[in-house]
């Protein structure tokens, strides 16, 4: 059960080690060299926005992106607008004119050229872009600190109340067998007279 425990605790602990530091990775990326979506390995990673493209996946959904140019209609892709990003399905090709709309609205998006494309959508995770979107926030990066800190230092505290009871059972055999010896001693003593 203690084994069990300590390698779920690990695991959690490097789950949340990660997700610290795609954040500050993924963070830096945007701001400082002005990405708004890097793609490391050619693989990146988007939160939803708006509701745009429901049903097929809501507002808050993690988006997995594929760096790629090759597409095809019906795919979903990821394009730069802007400043800003824009994930829609494409409806219709022309050489290297895109026409995208969201599965939601009634009208599709300006035509645009293909070189915009930053990816396809290749899978997309209910709900964990929310998630990820307060862990980006200075407050949702204390609470990961704080919730490492405290498995980190529970972790510690169990070992040593663990080695402390050790301990006491050690000493306590010690003075069982000392009193043991102590009494066949006195016993030799009394036998001898």
């Amino acid at each position: 059960m203690k084994k069990g425990l300590t390698i779920l605790r690990r695991i959690f602990l490097m789950i949340l080690g990660l997700a610290l530091g795609l954040t500050l990775y993924f963070t830096n990326a945007q701001k400082i060299l002005g990405n708004q979506l890097p793609m490391p390995f050619g693989i990146g990673i988007a939160n939803v926005l708006s509701g745009s493209m429901e049903p097929t996946f809501s507002k808050g959904s993690l988006l997995i992106i594929k760096e790629t140019q090759e597409i095809k209609k019906g795919d979903i892709v990821v394009y730069q607008s802007g400043n800003s990003l824009v994930v829609h399905r494409v409806i219709e090709i022309q050489k290297d004119q895109i026409t995208t709309q969201g599965d939601a609205n009634n009208t599709s998006d300006p035509v645009f050229n293909r070189s915009e494309i930053r990816g396809t959508v290749i899978a997309w995770i209910p709900y964990l872009g929310t998630m990820l979107s307060l862990v980006r926030t200075p407050v949702g990066v204390i609470i990961l600190l704080l919730l490492a800190f405290l498995l980190i230092e529970g972790s510690f505290r169990r070992q040593k109340d663990e080695d402390e009871q050790e301990l006491e059972a050690i000493k306590e055999e010690i003075r069982r067998l000392k009193q043991e010896s102590d009494k066949q001693g006195k016993d030799n003593i009394e036998d001898k007279y």
